[in-house]
């Protein structure tokens, strides 16, 4: 529905620009003409580059550019939905309890925010895709998917995170397979 919205905004300023240009050209003298057609290419080409209309990859295509960035993937048949589902390997980094705990009130705060900001960032970058702490007081306290083509990437990230810097976290990284592009329900 989008696209098709799109494409009609896209046609009205064709229009719009082409009636401009064609009014516009008849006050020039002597200038060099384009064709109707040339005229309509130079417009689409105009609007195109100015209206981002994101372009829907296919299965292979996806797969093709995350195995040209190292990742691992494979496909597979859904016999229900008809559909190839592309997998991809994450890495889920397990916050745990670490061996330092003794920080007073002032430093965990600290630590906490700086701990908040780094996952921020992680997300921004693009290099983890969930993080969340749980609700119980377990020895593991939260999760990052990392979304990085190695465990030593995702480690990496991790291990650069204030709190397992400092020893009051912990962490350890599994590989794990996810569809790509599904979404939590």
């Amino acid at each position: 529905m989008a696209i098709k919205i799109l494409r009609y905004i896209k046609n009205i300023c064709v229009c719009v620009v082409l009636t401009f240009l064609i009014s516009s050209c008849r006050d020039k003298a002597n200038t060099s003409i384009e064709t109707p057609e040339e005229t309509i290419e130079t417009v689409k080409d105009t609007i195109l580059d100015t209206i981002d209309i994101p372009v829907k990859k296919t299965t292979k295509q996806l797969e093709e550019d995350l195995t040209a960035k190292g990742f691992k993937t494979f496909t597979y048949f859904d016999e229900k939905t008809q559909d190839t589902i592309l997998m991809q390997q994450y890495f889920i980094a397990f916050l745990k309890k670490g061996p330092i705990r003794g920080q007073n009130e002032e430093e965990t705060e600290d630590l906490q925010k700086a701990h908040l900001a780094h996952l921020s960032k992680m997300y921004e970058l693009g290099y983890a895709d969930i993080s969340g702490p749980f609700v119980d007081d377990g020895a593991i306290r939260g999760i990052t998917i990392y979304n990085v083509p190695t465990l030593k990437m995702a480690d990496s990230l991790a291990k650069a995170d204030p709190m397992v810097k400092a020893g009051r976290l912990a962490i350890e990284v599994h590989p794990w397979w996810a569809a790509k592009g599904f979404s939590l329900r």
